[in-house]
């Protein structure tokens, strides 16, 4: 699960990121409005943004018109202040799918999170197949011939970005990356110990992991 969150207030902003990580979200942060759209342009592996309307640059209301005016239907959480109720209705005019008013429990934000993410899986198919191989995204659950495959969270996170660009070349730096979005701290030694640990446990029939020296990664593509 893949979120964006568009806070300002970095005090905030902190205590999603903390609590979101915690509850295994890989989570991208922005302070403004124009970073959050440019965001958005660039990037379609979201499964969530949460919006402060009370952006800078560019309010939150003109972030989500220009978001769903490009056809996303990524579920979106508005962040509003406690008395603005105009700004709450004008929100899920724009096509917001839920609202929280500040101050808000944390408790209750994870809670909200998990039904819209559930309720964006449910719109797109949220498994990936490769071969005999299928993995759950909202589940985090891979199996192979239908046997469920016992992986860690660091190895999920792997074969999750290896899945999504499957017959491309992932560099160890974006591996990192991915790890460290989970929270971790990781470094390019342990991302070989991680692959030679995935490896043992998916390449069956035609799973392949290749090492392209010197640069990264590839989950050679099944023909099919």
């Amino acid at each position: 699960m893949r979120i964006l969150i568009a806070e300002d207030d970095q005090v905030l902003a902190d205590g999603l990121l903390r609590a979101l990580r915690g509850a295994g979200a890989a989570v991208d942060h922005v302070a403004s409005g124009t970073e959050a759209d440019a965001a958005l342009m660039t990037n379609t592996e979201f499964d969530l943004l949460i919006l402060d309307l009370g952006l800078p640059k560019m309010h939150g209301l003109e972030v989500l018109k220009k978001l769903r005016g490009r056809g996303s239907s990524l579920p979106v959480l508005i962040l509003t202040a406690a008395d603005s109720v105009d700004e709450r209705v004008k929100g899920l005019d724009y096509g917001a799918d839920d609202y929280m008013a500040k101050p808000f429990s944390l408790q209750e934000l994870e809670a909200r999170v998990r039904a819209l993410v559930r309720r964006g899986m449910g719109a797109t198919s949220s498994s990936i197949k490769h071969g005999p191989l299928t993995y759950d995204q909202a589940g985090r659950v891979a199996t192979i011939d239908g046997k469920m495959v016992e992986l860690s969270a660091r190895e999920l996170g792997l074969l999750e970005v290896l899945l999504q660009r499957a017959g491309r070349l992932v560099s160890k730096d974006q591996l990192v990356e991915r790890l460290c979005e989970w929270g971790e701290e990781v470094s390019n030694n342990a991302i070989e110990v991680y692959i030679h640990r995935l490896r043992k446990k998916i390449e069956k029939g035609p799973i392949r992991i290749a090492t392209v020296r010197g640069l990264g990664y590839c989950l050679e593509k099944i023909p099919g």
